[in-house]
């Protein structure tokens, strides 16, 4: 019998919410390589404009245990720093893993920065047990937002 798992990340940034969110979430295909390039060699989008329905992939160098991903952003709203997407391909998808989804959620917090909320759901195919491939992928999800908030911290007129 497969299982349907999830977890939650917070995360706290001093950077505003509507930077962050453009940056680590929204421009992410764009950004990552260029400030991250160790792990993501290329993103770009495949299908979309960026809007809801768009779908966009993500080619990983060899720090990451596959070789790429493509993801679906299912809901969007910009004004609310939130969007919630779907794995369609790569990233264990058929391997390992029948289904997994994100949704993201930036919000202001009381000090000017920003609080990250992240909740995962996946679903694992049936008699497949993994842990090293989730942890990695709970270990990296910090790691975008930190990532991109070094970036904005050292320039401070982007993505304004």
């Amino acid at each position: 019998m497969a299982s349907t798992n999830s977890w939650i990340h917070e995360i706290e940034s001093p950077v505003a919410a509507p930077r962050l969110f453009r940056a680590a979430v929204m421009d992410w295909h764009t950004l990552a390589p260029k400030i991250a390039s160790h792990i993501v060699a290329s993103a770009h989008l495949v299908d979309g404009d960026g809007n809801v329905g768009s779908i966009r992939q993500f080619n990983f160098t060899s720090a990451m245990p596959f070789s790429h991903m493509k993801e679906r952003l299912d809901f969007l709203d910009a004004d609310k720093c939130e969007c919630k997407s779907t794995l369609v391909e790569g990233g264990g998808i058929g391997k390992a893993i029948e289904m997994a989804t994100s949704h993201i959620k930036v919000e202001p917090a009381a000090n000017g920065g920003s609080v990250v909320k992240v909740e995962s759901t996946y679903k694992l195919l049936p008699g497949v047990e993994v842990k090293d491939e989730i942890t990695e992928a709970k270990e990296s999800l910090p790691a975008i937002f930190k990532t991109a908030e070094g970036y904005l911290v050292a320039n401070p007129d982007a993505y304004n």
